[in-house]
């Protein structure tokens, strides 16, 4: 007897800490009696009847991802992977039914992204598939809700978190954008080209405009010194043919002088002999008179017709 009663006291106290329980923070716990459905717990220190009531099982309340991976077709015939995030959570005032009712929620869910991506991809481009990825999640989450609701499940978000085509139609499509690229760099360029030869005529228009004015400017000084040279010296007695006359001849000697000064002026005067000089000056004293005499005979003719 004094042996059974140590016994007796631990088993008994092996009892009564069993029929205290703890259930987590976000967690709702499942309790049958004999296997019948008794009450929910929540989180906290809890009590149930040592030997008859069991904890069924434990469901998280918080919210959960699960990543669904999809091999579909697009309308223009190129396959494509799509990874569909959904996030979802159980319903604290659902747990009876998303414990009960659904034995594998992943398993579920699955096959619902599965259906509602096989059927919206396959009516877009590819190109689409990458516009529209928003519009596919919201027709996985439409979905999701009207059949997940009824096991207690509310689904949080869906998103397409990866679009994977083909390797070889991801290399095409590079070449593609690399072309495209390249085909507009080429239009800025001759773009560039083009305004380059456009200012560089327009400067060279502008050169040569301000060339021949100063070559104009350049002409009228000339003019007025030669105007000024004739002026100085008929103040002296020298007539204005006589003048001219010096003035060629001066500028004659004088160019002869700037040529002979240059080392490696390659330069020819013609003509350059000793005598053009004196050549030059008969010839325009010759030409001056016979100027004269034919401005005089034209003078006295007029006057005779008159």
């Amino acid at each position: 007897m004094n042996f059974f009663f140590p016994v007796i006291i631990f088993l008994g106290v092996i009892i009564f800490i069993s029929s205290f329980f703890t259930v987590k923070q976000q967690t709702a716990a499942i309790i049958e009696r004999f296997g019948k459905f008794i009450s929910i717990r929540k989180s906290g220190l809890q009590l149930k009847i040592p030997l008859i009531d069991r904890v069924a099982g434990r469901l998280s309340l918080k919210i959960q991802q699960l990543d669904v991976i999809i091999e579909t077709k697009t309308l223009d015939d190129v396959f494509v992977k799509l990874k569909v995030s959904v996030q979802y959570k159980v319903l604290p005032e659902k747990v009876y039914e998303a414990f009960y009712k659904l034995d594998y929620p992943h398993e579920q869910i699955t096959s619902y992204v599965f259906d509602v991506v096989r059927a919206e991809v396959p009516k877009m481009k590819l190109d689409d598939v990458f516009v529209k990825k928003d519009d596919i999640a919201i027709a996985v989450k439409t979905e999701l809700n009207d059949a997940m609701m009824e096991y207690g499940y509310d689904i949080i978000r869906t998103l397409v978190t990866d679009i994977d085509p083909d390797p070889q139609v991801k290399i095409a499509m590079n070449r593609i954008n690399a072309a495209d690229r390249e085909k507009t760099a080429a239009q800025y360029e001759g773009d560039a080209a083009r305004i380059l030869i456009v200012e560089k005529a327009k400067a060279e228009a502008e050169s040569k405009r301000l060339q021949g004015q100063g070559i104009a400017d350049q002409r009228r000084e000339i003019a007025r010194g030669l105007e000024e040279s004739v002026d100085v010296l008929n103040r002296v007695g020298i007539n204005s043919q006589e003048a001219s006359a010096l003035i060629v001849v001066t500028q004659h000697y004088d160019t002869l002088q700037a040529i002979g000064s240059e080392t490696n002026s390659n330069l020819i005067l013609l003509p350059n002999s000793p005598q053009a000089g004196s050549n030059m000056l008969n010839d325009m004293v010759a030409s001056f008179t016979a100027s004269n005499q034919i401005g005089e005979a034209m003078k006295n003719a007029k006057k005779k017709k008159e």
